[in-house]
């Protein structure tokens, strides 16, 4: 399994505007992608921070995402929110609980 990492920073009164927007038109597109697995937005609200964890059967379904645009466009269903520009990473799930 592999795992897509956005880190996001917004002001902590939009928080609740970014979970909106990540429960109600991201995750739904995610669950239509080929090889997606889940998604956790984890958030600290007194720094204004944020975190997607997007968990992926395969590497190449996850970098699919990515090659497509199909990743850019849901970053810019939020960006209009956040403070700076979010930061990606990739990891391999090692261990599964």
């Amino acid at each position: 399994m592999y795992a897509r990492v956005t880190f996001a920073t917004t002001q902590p009164d939009k928080i609740d505007d970014v979970t909106k927007v990540m429960r109600d038109s991201v995750l739904p597109a995610l669950k239509k992608q080929k090889g997606f697995k889940n998604m956790f937005f984890l958030v600290n609200r007194n720094a204004g921070k944020g975190m997607v964890i997007g968990l992926w059967n395969t590497e190449a379904d996850m970098m699919a995402g990515e090659s497509s645009g199909f990743y850019r466009e849901q970053v810019a269903k939020v960006v209009p929110l956040l403070a700076g520009s979010p930061t990606l990473e990739h990891y391999e799930v090692s261990v599964k609980g």
